[in-house]
């Protein structure tokens, strides 16, 4: 195993399902899965004790659910670790309130497993795991129920190019995407994107596009 290798907890209620992920992650030579959970008391112990790099958390536990588990570990004064949801239900409900609590992404317990090899990379590795279709879809659905946010006086400190960056983030654009729209590479929308989230206070892409759609920075939200 690498000195340098990504380390996971598993949080699910089913013990052949925990297993199962145990062996597709532990297949590769840089993921170690530390611990296991069957609910989410467990899940918070776990991650306590261990201070994991990622927590694979499903939602739907008995006691305390994925849910309630993600709120706490994100909660934490210490906490270290990214939390990436697992389910077998593509609720809208579920994935807008996990991403609000500050989950880095949402995966389908049905997606393949490299799907899931590589959402655990991606977490990983500081970005988060945001579709298109999820950030038009769910994101959009709930944000439209509720009026804007007072833009906080932290927007004032954008530049232009970065609150242009912001919104074309909330249109569900990749990086690479959004370079082509503003004419400039990668690298650059990354330094804007990095720039932008310490401005705002912000960890990571879930959380921007949130903050734009809850404070009315997108034209279609409403």
């Amino acid at each position: 195993m690498s000195a340098h290798a990504i380390t996971v907890v598993v949080a699910d209620d089913q013990a052949l399902v925990r297993k199962g992920f145990r062996v597709l992650l532990e297949a590769e030579p840089d993921i170690e899965v530390v611990a296991e959970a069957a609910n989410g008391h467990e899940a918070v112990a776990q991650v306590a004790r261990h201070r994991p790099a990622i927590a694979l958390m499903d939602i739907q536990m008995p006691g305390m659910d994925g849910l309630e588990a993600t709120r706490r570990i994100l909660e934490a004064a210490d906490n270290v670790t990214r939390v990436l949801i697992l389910t077998t239900f593509e609720r809208d409900d579920y994935v807008f309130n996990a991403l609000r609590l500050g989950a880095s992404g949402f995966l389908l317990k049905t997606a393949p497993p490299e799907e899931l090899i590589s959402a655990v990379n991606v977490v990983a590795a500081g970005d988060a795991l945001l579709s298109p279709s999820v950030t038009r879809r769910v994101i959009g659905q709930f944000a439209r129920h509720q009026p804007p946010l007072q833009p906080p006086d932290a927007l004032e400190h954008l530049t232009e190019r970065e609150t242009e960056v912001l919104r074309l983030l909330a249109e569900g654009l990749s990086n690479a995407e959004i370079g082509g729209k503003l004419f400039v590479g990668e690298a650059t929308v990354k330094t804007h994107m990095s720039n932008l989230l310490a401005k705002l206070g912000l960890r990571d892409r879930v959380q921007a596009v949130i903050f734009a759609y809850e404070h009315g920075l997108t034209g279609w939200n409403r």
